[in-house]
């Protein structure tokens, strides 16, 4: 028998998995392409100039290009008025080419966020976010037209590693609306048993040691320690958090929210930060935009 310091968990790799499902998704686009002479479009909308939401949008922007999905980029100054940015979201609600539309969060302080995405058409909100989209994901027997982006690649990482998640005892640590509120609800419709800890939960440690199944979204770097992990349990890390590393021409490195390194002696599979959720969340937004379009071409 090994010991525990012998043990190595399964590395779940982000990368590669996501690149397959983006070969998939080329086929499929060249195939659309072929018989009806259409490809699908992505409009992405960005407010300001954040550096982090530029370089998401540009990630974006390359993806779409290696797949041959059409990306149209609306860029919108900082102090753009709401009735604005929402008349541009209905011109691209109104165009036939656009098949999915994606406002890149967080929208400045002056912007509802809950009013501009609830005018996207349910038919192309390819982020998911659309109250009826998330109202659909919790209920039973309903189904949604779109799954958010990143929890639908947690799921999919735990798919393609061969974890069952039927009957299996799930904590998500964190609530938030773009992962883990959604992916918990995702969680219950795949039939596990789920607990979300967060800020108000008392004693979150034995809790998560319960865990089959750890998605930890909670935004603090190495939270998750190894002692808090149930040897042979599934970690989907959708952490990214940057920590000061003088030894790094940047001053700073990645982290998760799972203390990678002891979670590895502990864990039967991990996700690596980066190389993980990340590269999966983009695959997913093609993925959307994929199904929006064979909607409409492929009627």
């Amino acid at each position: 028998m090994a010991s525990q310091s012998d043990h190595k968990a399964a590395i779940i790799d982000g990368k590669a998995i996501a690149q397959t499902i983006r070969n998939e998704i080329a086929e499929e686009v060249r195939h659309l392409s072929q018989k009806y002479g259409k490809v699908p479009g992505l409009a992405v909308v960005i407010v300001g100039n954040r550096k982090d939401s530029q370089s998401y949008v540009s990630m974006k922007r390359k993806a779409c290009a290696e797949v041959g999905i059409i990306s149209l980029d609306i860029d919108l100054p900082e102090d753009v008025y709401q009735v604005d940015l929402i008349a541009k979201v209905h011109e691209l609600n109104a165009n036939p080419d656009v098949h999915g539309i994606l406002v890149q969060l967080p929208l400045p302080k002056h912007i509802n966020e809950e009013k501009v995405l609830s005018e996207i058409s349910i038919e192309k909100d390819v982020d998911g976010f659309h109250p009826l989209n998330i109202g659909k994901l919790a209920m039973k027997g309903r189904e949604p037209l779109f799954l958010p982006c990143t929890p639908k690649g947690c799921l999919e990482l735990l798919s393609r590693s061969g974890i069952s998640i039927k009957g299996k005892k799930a904590v998500v640590v964190g609530r938030s609306n773009i992962v883990g509120l959604p992916v918990s609800l995702l969680l219950l419709k795949a039939d596990a048993t789920v607990t979300v800890v967060h800020s108000h939960s008392h004693d979150p440690e034995s809790i998560i040691r319960e865990a089959d199944i750890i998605i930890a979204a909670a935004g603090q770097a190495m939270m998750i320690k190894g002692s808090w992990i149930k040897p042979g349990a599934a970690v989907i890390d959708v952490g990214t958090n940057a920590i000061d590393d003088s030894s790094r021409k940047s001053g700073y490195r990645l982290v998760g929210d799972v203390d990678f390194q002891e979670a590895c002696k502990v864990a039967g599979w991990v996700t690596p930060v980066p190389g993980g959720v990340g590269p999966m969340t983009v695959a997913m937004l093609l993925k959307n935009t994929l199904d929006g379009a064979k909607r409409v071409i492929a009627q």
